[in-house]
């Protein structure tokens, strides 16, 4: 079994326009598939951005669940930040930019790494990591104005709140398992395995006086975090393993189209995803030269597309 990178990351946001503008248009991301939440019938979007070929170690989903009276609650015990990878010395031009967007930035430092920190207008918290060894190429955008001196080049990790740090510390280096870089005040970090030399990251955050965050499909929160297992072979030994070890708040496997899944909760419930990618990958509804320009549907839902049409957020995906 192994894990080699994060496959993704997904979010509950809010409006699906202003989703779609923050990741193309202000951070110039491209838009790698178009579809609808799979589970149950909610008519809600599932939108993923990421590099223009759709690599795996740099996708951002997100349901943008604008739904009255449906909003999450941020706290403890919960994925709280979402970090991307930027170049050295390309901080200072994303805090110009978001500032100059209306989208509040500052730069801070943690665990040695420079950042830029800002958040999704829905509230949740991002940060810009500058990361001196990452050998992925930045994601240009030359629509947007972002060549590739500052172009976001992928996932760098994600950070997680906590009540329990010891509890969080045996998850992550015996389940998982993962390697532990740094334990100190400001927290845990430990480092994701990945074959090709991608430097990512969970970071765990000690907040044991913070409120409870909530886990429900909800606006504003981070939904998981999904680590890359490369084949089935892995996910399913991995899966064994972590269940063998009393975590069996996991489950079977799921059919997301373009790639299989398991979820598993953390000792906090924090949901971590074990996933990879089908062979057709995200040609397998869509020409792989024209990924994420349509909306597109599971077969399962084809009885079911208008009316998931009708009760879908109108936006503009352009």
């Amino acid at each position: 079994m192994k894990i080699s990178g994060y496959h993704h990351l997904t979010l509950s946001t809010h409006g699906a326009q202003e989703d779609f503008d923050f990741y193309t248009k202000t951070l110039g991301l491209h838009s790698v598939k178009r579809t609808v939440l799979f589970d149950g019938v909610l008519p809600v979007y599932h939108l993923y951005y990421g590099s223009k070929n759709g690599d795996a170690s740099t996708i951002i989903t997100t349901f943008p669940f604008k739904k009255p009276g449906v909003y999450g609650k941020r706290g403890t015990n919960q994925a709280k930040i979402v970090m991307q990878s930027i170049p050295m010395g390309a901080a200072d031009f994303w805090v110009n930019r978001l500032n100059e967007r209306g989208i509040e930035a500052t730069r801070i430092s943690r665990f040695g790494a420079d950042r830029v920190v800002f958040a999704h207008p829905c509230g949740i918290p991002h940060e810009l990591v500058e990361s001196p060894d990452d050998p992925r190429g930045p994601i240009t955008n030359d629509d947007q104005g972002i060549g590739k001196e500052h172009g976001i080049k992928g996932i760098y990790g994600g950070a997680v709140a906590v009540t329990d740090r010891t509890a969080m510390d045996d998850f992550m280096t015996i389940a998982l398992p993962l390697e532990k870089e740094a334990d100190s005040d400001e927290g845990l970090v430990f480092r994701v395995p990945d074959d090709n030399g991608i430097i990512q990251r969970v970071e765990v955050l000690h907040e044991p006086n913070e409120k409870q965050g909530t886990w429900t499909l909800a606006g504003g929160t981070i939904h998981h975090m999904a680590l890359n297992t490369g084949d089935e072979e892995s996910q399913m030994k991995l899966r064994a393993h972590i269940e063998g070890l009393g975590f069996t708040d996991i489950s079977e496997q799921k059919d997301r189209m373009y790639f299989k899944s398991c979820y598993v909760r953390s000792p906090g419930g924090a949901l971590f995803e074990l996933a990879w990618t089908v062979p057709e990958g995200w040609a397998r509804d869509e020409p792989a030269d024209a990924i994420g320009q349509t909306l597109v549907f599971p077969p399962w839902f084809e009885g079911k597309k208008e009316e998931l049409m009708e009760g879908l957020e109108e936006a503009e995906f352009a």
